[in-house]
């Protein structure tokens, strides 16, 4: 049975620079799904043309619209780079211009050009899941998405801020501090084990 071997991080965007390749649909929805994650995010889209939506989110999230062709000189200074153009040649170029310059690069419904995926995120407050299907179907990361919202509660996130508040308050050494935190935490998942393999409070 085939593993999904991806690791999963969540990336602070505000000290990161992302490029978009692209105006179309695909970069548009790149761009909706990753300001809905994370607004603060530094973003520079180039293209020769962009799609009235994508101009709308570029206003409201500060994120810089160069009317051009691709160019490998856009690269400078960028950290991850989505490559959503229409045209598979300029796609590859991208990716290969990106791995001669170390950069991070997904290019959009091609997995043998990806170095990361943009999985299905839910978030409620503080609690931020993302899910993976390895790039095979965005279809079930959709509908995963979708039972998670449902189910994690909405108030989560005050329970998350009220466990940090209380985590302050113990006293002990590290592991007397973990014990406590797996008692608390416990009927979160009852059939957990509560023993000393976690690692931090």
């Amino acid at each position: 049975m085939e593993r999904n071997n991806l690791y999963p991080v969540f990336l602070k965007t505000a000290n990161l620079h992302v490029l978009i390749i692209g105006g179309g649909n695909v970069a548009e929805e790149k761009l909706t799904f990753l300001t809905k994650s994370s607004p603060d995010a530094k973003v520079t889209m180039v293209s020769p043309m962009f799609r009235e939506g994508t101009l709308e989110l570029a206003k409201k999230y500060d994120v810089a619209l160069v009317t051009d062709v691709y160019r490998a000189s856009y690269l400078k200074g960028k950290h991850m780079v989505i490559a959503t153009t229409d045209v598979p040649e300029v796609n590859v170029q991208v990716y290969e211009d990106c791995r001669a310059m170390d950069k991070l690069v997904n290019v959009a419904d091609n997995p043998p050009y990806c170095d990361f995926y943009m999985g299905g995120i839910v978030t409620k407050g503080h609690v931020k899941v993302a899910i993976s299907t390895n790039g095979k179907s965005p279809t079930t990361a959709k509908r995963l998405r979708q039972f998670f919202e449902e189910v994690i509660p909405e108030d989560i996130s005050k329970m998350v801020q009220n466990l940090n508040d209380y985590r302050k308050t113990i006293k002990g050494d590290f592991e007397e501090k973990v014990d406590q935190m797996n008692q608390i935490t416990s009927p979160l998942a009852p059939s957990a084990s509560t023993s000393k393999e976690v690692k931090a409070p």
